[in-house]
């Protein structure tokens, strides 16, 4: 794990060998978490202005500046900080009022272990997750939408992107509907040498076929009917820059071979005129249609391929990258979210688990639609028995079986939870021994309960 992935806590007290000892009792719980010691709340404002600390273990009764002044200085610095109080029996009032001062959670001294890993585990993934919705809304704030996704395949995908974007050769991007090709032209465009220059794009089934010509080349007056003026076409007003012909798959034949002859002289020549233009043009195409079978059955020319597909990045479809799907529902959620002028909304862990088994046949698209339906009518966790056993089937189906890996993702959910019960219920509520029973981490076992909602406090 490198030091940009390690999570960080901080343990403020004035009390030194009190702060050391809790600063181990968590060191040695959490793996990839370092803990960081200080004395004061002036020490304490030094390493948050240093380390990008997720969690802050704070004494509120300190001399110089107390808890509540350093709670407050702390998430002026850092707003996703997960503060949590250590208080004295006696001092809960006070305790109360950090929590409406913005602090996490409070433990109360004579501490316990479990109930510092809990509160530490708990304060870790709040912390994530509003680091990650920061960055999500930084994103929609800068307008700069990019391909979000963090699996293999992606990796993999935006690695490509980059490769082909430093080059000036066309490109054709190959995927199902709604896998994000117009977004993946865009990316290759604004990485290119040719970011600053004109970025013009045309959905070819956009156009009736017997405009397609004069809106790509121009046409001179007088060329058709309706032609009052000259007027310049799309590869014109792209020029020195890049053109998008997106479902370039659907252009008809006769169009496929004005545009061959642009790829291979570097001219265009405006619907009536005898005159040719040369232009300065990168082309991207893409298509969600297998164009080999297209060539085959005569209804895509070889040769123009051929001239198209010098580079090609293949979008992968939803199903395919099934763990990024918890990324991109909690982004477009804030994004929908942020067009209704909504507050920021999370999805139940029920529900990504159903979304994450749903097979997604119109891919990315299908997911956003999902999530705007979401942020207007609230979280719908999936259905569930009279028992609160995970149904094979959502209600009000007829009786018709959901797919496959939904109906396994509901009834993997159920296992889970009913499993965690079962440990928790014969450890008497001790984590550390139903992780040991259950042959998990601790930390895993703690990262479960959290998911569930489930408290310790009720098995015992």
């Amino acid at each position: 794990m490198t030091d940009t992935q390690r999570m960080h806590v901080l343990v403020v007290d004035d009390q030194t060998d009190f702060a050391k000892g809790l600063g181990r009792l968590i060191q040695g719980e959490f793996d990839g978490v370092d803990v960081h010691v200080a004395e004061s709340g002036e020490q304490a404002l030094d390493r948050l202005d240093d380390t990008p600390v997720s969690v802050m273990i704070t004494d509120l009764q300190m001399p110089g500046m107390d808890g509540l002044t350093l709670l407050r200085e702390a998430l002026d610095r850092s707003p996703s900080l997960s503060a949590v109080m250590l208080t004295a029996h006696g001092t809960i009032e006070t305790a109360v009022d950090a929590l409406k001062a913005g602090a996490y959670d409070f433990l109360t001294k004579p501490i316990e272990p479990e109930a510092v890993f809990r509160v530490v585990a708990n304060g870790l993934e709040r912390s994530r997750l509003l680091d990650e919705n920061r960055q999500l809304r930084d994103q929609l704030e800068r307008h700069k939408d990019r391909l979000i996704g963090e699996s293999p395949v992606m990796q993999r995908l935006k690695q490509s992107l980059q490769a082909v974007a430093q080059t000036d050769y066309n490109v054709l991007i190959l995927g199902e509907s709604g896998t994000g090709k117009e977004l993946a032209a865009a990316m290759v465009r604004e990485l290119s040498p040719r970011a600053d220059k004109p970025f013009v794009t045309l959905n070819c089934t956009a156009i009736p076929e017997n405009l397609l010509e004069s809106e790509l080349f121009g046409h001179v007056k007088g060329a058709f009917s309706g032609a009052e003026q000259n007027r310049d076409g799309l590869f014109v007003k792209a020029h020195t820059g890049t053109i998008l012909l997106d479902e370039i798959g659907d252009i008809p034949l006769e169009t496929q071979a004005k545009l061959l002859r642009v790829l291979q002289e570097g001219e265009i020549r405006p619907v009536g005129s005898d005159v040719s233009r040369r232009v300065d043009v990168r082309i991207i195409a893409s298509t969600n249609q297998d164009l080999t079978a297209r060539i085959a059955d005569r209804t895509f020319r070889e040769d123009l391929y051929h001239r198209l597909n010098v580079l090609t990045l293949t979008m992968p479809p939803l199903r395919e990258r099934q763990g990024d799907i918890p990324l991109l529902a909690r982004y477009f959620l804030l994004k929908a979210c942020a067009e209704l002028g909504l507050p920021d909304k999370d999805i139940s862990p029920t529900t990504l688990a159903g979304l994450a088994g749903r097979p997604w046949p119109g891919n990315i698209r299908e997911l956003q639609n999902a999530m705007r339906k979401l942020a207007v009518f609230g979280d719908a966790p999936l259905s569930r028995d009279q028992s609160g056993n995970a149904c094979l089937a959502p209600r009000g189906q007829d009786g018709k079986l959901p797919p496959f890996k939904e109906a396994k993702g509901l009834v993997l959910d159920s296992f889970t939870l009913d499993y965690v019960r079962e440990a928790m219920t014969l450890a008497k509520g001790n984590v550390s021994r139903a992780a040991r029973l259950s042959g998990l981490s601790r930390v895993a076992m703690q990262n479960m309960l959290s998911r569930y909602g489930l408290s310790a406090d009720v098995f015992k």
